[in-house]
């Protein structure tokens, strides 16, 4: 019986912490092109500081749109010397 409990214990404590990191991949609908990119590796980057990019974090982003992408996901590659900055680098037809 005990060994079930830690095992049921493990196997919850392990399912939040995937959860919580989100998907691999995001992909957004754009008109130009989808924009898709790695969810861990921005988390990696900005050192798991989800209000970079996320108003309330963790969770979903309130405005986002050309305008805040480009303000907030343009602006950070820009500033940060990495990441794509030109429109075919991101959307993908």
């Amino acid at each position: 019986m005990k060994k079930t409990v830690v095992a049921l214990f493990a196997l919850v404590a392990f399912a939040g912490t995937a959860f919580a990191s989100g998907p691999e991949t995001i992909s957004l609908p754009a008109k130009n092109g989808n924009v898709a990119f790695s969810h861990k590796k921005h988390q990696e980057l900005v050192k798991n500081d989800c209000k970079k990019c996320h108003e309330k974090a963790p969770g979903k982003i309130a405005d986002l749109g050309k305008d805040w992408a480009h303000n907030t996901c343009k602006k950070c590659h820009t500033d940060g010397g990495k990441g794509p900055t030109k429109c075919g680098d991101c959307h993908k037809k």
